[in-house]
């Protein structure tokens, strides 16, 4: 593998495979540095008790951008998503439940039973949240406006902003209220019924450090609704073999291509000649070079942590110690002997197939976060337990389970080597007083803390966003503004994470724009005007 390169990429996590692709398809030679034995980066299906298999950290399919599925033809290497029957299930402290999705006539025939008047405006909340989506649908696949572009920028801003220009008043409200608003607020003015609004309002605290009551928390929920699944948009569901099937099969067609990944291979520093990025230092010793050095890493640890000081201006590094990142997320895989019998529905059913949501109400979501702030997490934390093996054999042996525990909220900042397993018990107990026996059922577990997902995935503060999903920080200013385009303060440096616009999820998006935009700085009109 020596020689020089077009292109190296640091990390085999889903958009530095999506983004390798799309170099290597276009004639480049293309080398991708993964530190772990494993490719996938979060997306990966790994053995964490003896004969089970999980999605170890991402868990669960609805972003991932079908024109990526169809330009590297996944479905061809194996990729198949199995649909959530609903979306959620939300036993309430009461011992009743709700339950979402299944289609508009059934998801308001539920809420009937809290409030006729909320099955009444589903409709029109769908259809408001549908259009600001539609928007954000049409700019995900699109390069942010760079400030200080000079005219490029401002022909890029206009025709990006020509379609939200073009809503009427009340479409421009919802955006406005969506990207300002905390959830609460935004969902107060929809619906009186608080199981409702938690049914809503989780999402806006899925991978996000915050109370449902903090300003900008609006936009996170609506960041988890403008995917779909197998065309069906809003719908979520479950990669059959796990989320490593899916990089398992980008990483095939990769090689395919002409892509080399090199397994085992982290890399310590990135390589500076001037002004210019001019490859990389593994932490053998190797020294890799190439014309484009593009990071699949979250900025924090890319300039962090990467990269020399003095290789920065002062003014860079000042931005990107400012950069928020941290999400309070805690993620475990469970191994159990039996499926969880349910309280509030105690039989096997469709609700098994869905995501189980343990937050009954924004007031609970509020207090758990106001719990990690004051003692390091929550004494009732939020938690989304997902059953992959009802849907899919693979995972476990036979009459056995799996189960994905995605909870928040957890202080990114804690000493998590002390407190690791005591948190583990907490969320533990917290599914049993839903679930009782639970406990009684859980034959092995995998924790991964914050320090754990950041240890274990270079997820800086266990973000699994790469950095905080607040309107500070998106679009022309994801990283920073000025540096917002996939490209770095260096010339040949290039980002495609998902500290990227337009931010986290399995989404692909940052990979194909950054690929994209290196190719257009290899084009002869790019170097003959000096650009990169």
């Amino acid at each position: 593998m020596a020689g020089r390169y077009d292109a190296v990429v640091i990390g085999a996590g889903h958009n530095g495979l999506v983004c390798a692709f799309y170099l290597a398809r276009a004639g480049l030679k293309v080398r991708i540095l993964e530190r772990r034995g494993i490719v996938g980066g979060a997306a990966v299906t790994e053995e964490f008790h003896p004969g089970f298999r999980n999605s170890t950290a991402s868990y669960t399919v609805s972003l991932l951008q079908p024109k990526v599925i169809r330009d590297m033809k996944l479905a061809d290497h194996g990729y198949r998503v199995i649909e959530r029957p609903i979306s959620n299930f939300l036993p309430q402290e009461d011992g009743g439940y709700l339950k979402l999705g299944g289609g508009l006539e059934r998801t308001q025939a539920e809420f009937a039973r809290f409030s006729r008047k909320d099955a009444a405006a589903l409709p029109a909340y769908y259809e408001a949240l549908e259009h600001v989506a539609d928007v954000l649908r049409d700019l995900a696949l699109r390069t942010p406006p760079n400030l200080g572009g000079g005219l490029r920028t401002l022909i890029d801003g206009a025709r990006q902003g020509r379609r939200l220009a073009r809503m009427p008043l009340q479409q421009q409200r919802d955006v406005l209220d969506l990207f300002a608003k905390s959830a609460r607020t935004f969902l107060d003015s929809w619906f009186e019924s608080e199981p409702v609004k938690a049914a809503f309002g989780f999402d806006a605290v899925v991978g996000n450090y915050a109370s449902p009551d903090t300003p900008g928390s609006a936009y996170v929920l609506l960041h988890h609704v403008f995917g779909e699944v197998n065309g069906k948009r809003g719908a979520w569901g479950h990669s059959v073999g796990g989320m490593g099937a899916i990089t398992e099969a980008m990483a095939k067609v990769c090689r395919a291509a002409g892509v080399e990944i090199s397994l085992d291979a982290p890399v310590s520093r990135v390589l500076v000649d001037g002004s210019r990025a001019a490859g990389v230092r593994l932490e053998s010793g190797e020294e890799i070079h190439a014309d484009a050095v593009i990071a699949n890493v979250g900025p924090k640890l890319l300039y962090e942590r990467l990269m020399d000081p003095s290789d920065l201006t002062p003014e860079f590094l000042r931005r990107i110690r400012a950069f928020k990142a941290g999400s309070g997320t805690f993620r475990m895989n469970v191994a159990l002997s039996d499926l969880p019998r349910f309280t509030a529905l105690p039989e096997v059913g469709e609700h098994l197939r869905s995501g189980i949501i343990i937050a009954p109400t924004l007031n609970y979501m509020d207090r758990a976060f106001t719990d990690a702030k004051l003692h390091g997490w929550s004494k009732r934390p939020i938690v989304e337990m997902l059953i992959p093996s009802m849907v899919d054999a693979t995972l476990a042996p036979p009459g056995r389970h799996v189960a994905s525990l995605f909870c928040q909220q957890f202080d990114p900042a804690l000493d998590w080597n002390a407190h690791r397993e005591a948190a583990a018990d907490t969320i533990i107990n917290t599914v049993e007083a839903y679930a009782p026996g639970f406990r009684s059922l859980v034959l092995g577990r995998m924790i991964l803390s914050p320090l754990d997902l950041e240890r274990t995935f270079g997820l800086v503060g266990g973000d699994i966003m790469h950095g905080n999903m607040t309107l500070d920080q998106l679009w022309s200013a994801r990283p920073v503004l000025g540096n917002a385009a996939y490209r770095g303060p260096l010339k040949g440096l290039y980002m495609c994470g998902a500290g990227t616009h337009p931010g986290g999820g399995v989404t692909g998006a940052p990979g194909h724009n950054a690929a994209r935009e290196i190719l257009a700085d290899r084009s002869w009109p790019a170097r003959l005007f000096g650009r990169r």
